[in-house]
């Protein structure tokens, strides 16, 4: 029997949070290992507990969720830990930084209790919550502020067809959509993408395709 994905809750409100564990512990794959009420505390106890997944709220004393979030999941972190940002404010500027951070997704408290569990397994998995073209939207929204400043080229170690192959993901293509238009099979996209990520030291499509826009591989 598989083992069920254990998950740690941040968030300051204990109604939040008790709801929160409620709809996650009901469910015989996820385990609530933890709880706390401020991003030092998750953390902390992230360090201790281990869990396979953070709920991060983004407002919190002490330390907000996106700092959390980057020392949880951020680049060099040696032993990063998953986070799926749920938070009840809406803004496009939470959503791109909270991604920046490290975080695998991005829910609005007010989704519904079955978007949160798929967001959880979802994570989980190592998958990007947010699906490609709305991932797309989002960061080249913000594309100005995270492209380089020079115009010098940059040095990025994949192969032409690897290029290709993120440059189509940045677009907001599935799998499926690159394998049609480059006329190859979906398990040799995968496998692409699979090398990308690990040339790369990506986690996930998301971080993929700030990483194009940061690089100015798309417009």
């Amino acid at each position: 029997m598989t083992a069920p994905i254990r998950v740690l809750i941040c968030d300051d409100q204990v109604l939040i949070r008790t709801g929160l564990s409620t709809i996650i512990d009901a469910q015989p794959d996820l385990e609530v290992v933890g709880e706390c009420g401020d991003g030092q505390a998750a953390v902390d106890l992230a360090a201790k507990l281990r869990p396979d997944v953070v709920v991060m709220d983004v407002r919190m004393p002490v330390l907000d969720g996106i700092e959390a979030t980057r020392l949880l999941a951020g680049a060099g972190v040696p032993h990063p830990v998953k986070v799926l940002v749920v938070t009840t404010f809406n803004l496009d500027e939470y959503v791109y930084e909270a991604l920046r951070a490290g975080a695998g997704g991005f829910l609005l408290k007010d989704a519904p209790p079955s978007q949160l569990l798929h967001g959880i397994r979802t994570v989980a998995a190592g998958a990007a919550l947010l699906d490609p073209e709305v991932t797309r939207q989002l960061v080249g929204r913000y594309a100005a502020r995270i492209r380089p400043t020079d115009d010098a080229a940059p040095d990025i170690p994949l192969t032409p067809r690897e290029l290709e192959v993120l440059r189509l993901i940045a677009d907001g293509l599935s799998n499926n959509e690159i394998a049609a238009a480059l006329v190859i099979s979906r398990e040799t996209v995968k496998t692409f993408v699979s090398r990308i990520l690990t040339k790369l030291g990506l986690r996930d499509r998301v971080q993929a395709v700030v990483y194009a826009y940061r690089q100015g591989l798309v417009t």
